[in-house]
């Protein structure tokens, strides 16, 4: 008898569970919560380490939100947006007025910075390598083809350097970190602006080519004396040595989230003009700066037709320039300044929410 009376309470009772389960699901069901919003995002892949901590961030108090972020590069990004395909892009360039006309009217917003690391192959040396502009556009340009050419000894007195040849590696696909370095070099030397240019593809005059970081990395690795640009984040995650670059204050400065931060103010004002103003070798007025740092941007459509995802869509990106900016220091990025998070901020409130579509 004690045993058919447990059995039928264990039975009454799992009863009751079911039931109130049901009515729980029901209940959330006609609730707003429950109207999973997705969100679908694309582009660089420079900025694809905080995007991805941003969503982890933002969805555990919008728990009704998902966020697909592709990392398909800047281009592919921007291509999707054009058609329509994501609901914002992710760029490590600005779109310029002629790329704007070829798409539906958005606001570019930024939300990161990361400075470019010049990386090399000399175990030898037990203290940072140090390069000018001058030096490491000669490399580049291949008029600097040896580690014991004078102009490296005099950047780095007292340092003993191989006697091998520099082996120059470039990336072999089209990259908004290139654009970066190669807007730095035409800054910096007037040989190399007017032979190679700036973009996310040039001509190089010298140098073997990598796909992506990755294989940048792996032509520096495999030559003694190779030398490559990669971002911080790569470099620090795969223990890579990096350059001390001297800038235009005539100081040593390291890559580091802070020193690509001090570039970024160093251009407050002409950023308050045009968020798209480069941010390469920064005045002599910010001598903490480190001069080959470059923004990354949100490329937002101004307008749209569901109001739900419309207003996920803000909510998210105040959520970016706000509280996800904490994020960056331990991900090897650059918070924003507060001027340019004020700028943004304005930037955002061209973000119209529309009408729900049926």
């Amino acid at each position: 008898m004690k045993f058919k009376k447990s059995a039928l309470l264990f039975l009454l009772t799992a009863i009751a569970l079911i039931f109130a389960a049901s009515c729980n699901s029901k209940g959330s069901s006609s609730g707003k919560s429950s109207e999973s919003t997705q969100l679908i995002g694309a582009g660089s892949t420079f900025v694809y380490p905080i995007m991805t901590r941003w969503i982890a961030g933002f969805q555990q108090t919008h728990t009704g939100t998902q966020i697909n972020y592709q990392s398909i590069g800047s281009g592919g990004g921007i291509q999707q947006l054009k058609k329509g395909l994501v609901d914002f892009g992710a760029s490590d360039a600005a779109l310029d007025d002629q790329q704007l006309q070829q798409m539906p009217p958005l606001v570019q917003i930024p939300e990161s910075a990361g400075p470019v690391c010049i990386t090399y192959n000399l175990p030898q040396l037990k203290e940072p390598l140090k390069l000018s502009s001058g030096t490491l556009a000669g490399i580049y340009l291949g008029t600097i083809t040896s580690w014991q050419d004078a102009a490296i000894k005099k950047d780095n007195p007292g340092v003993s350097f191989p006697n091998v040849p520099i082996v120059v590696a470039h990336r072999s696909d089209g990259s908004v970190t290139t654009n970066i370095f190669t807007t730095y070099l035409s800054t910096v030397s007037p040989a190399w602006a007017s032979k190679s240019g700036k973009g996310i593809s040039v001509k190089w005059p010298v140098g073997l080519g990598g796909k992506g970081s990755e294989g940048v990395t792996g032509v520096v690795k495999q030559t003694p004396g190779g030398i490559g640009y990669v971002e911080l984040n790569y470099a620090e995650e795969n223990k890579l040595p990096v350059a001390s670059i001297r800038n235009a204050a005539g100081n040593w400065v390291a890559p580091s989230s802070s020193s690509a931060t001090a570039a970024i103010e160093a251009f407050s004002d002409a950023l308050a003009k045009d968020v798209r103003t480069p941010i390469v070798e920064p005045p002599t007025s910010a001598p903490k700066a480190y001069p080959i740092t470059g923004l990354t941007f949100l490329l937002v459509p101004k307008n749209g037709s569901n109001q739900q995802k419309r207003t996920e869509l803000r909510d998210f990106i105040q959520y970016v320039l706000t509280t996800g900016q904490d994020s960056a220091d331990a991900l090897h990025y650059s918070k924003l300044p507060a001027s340019l998070q004020q700028q943004d901020q304005a930037l955002l409130n061209e973000v119209q929410t529309g009408a729900t579509t049926k």
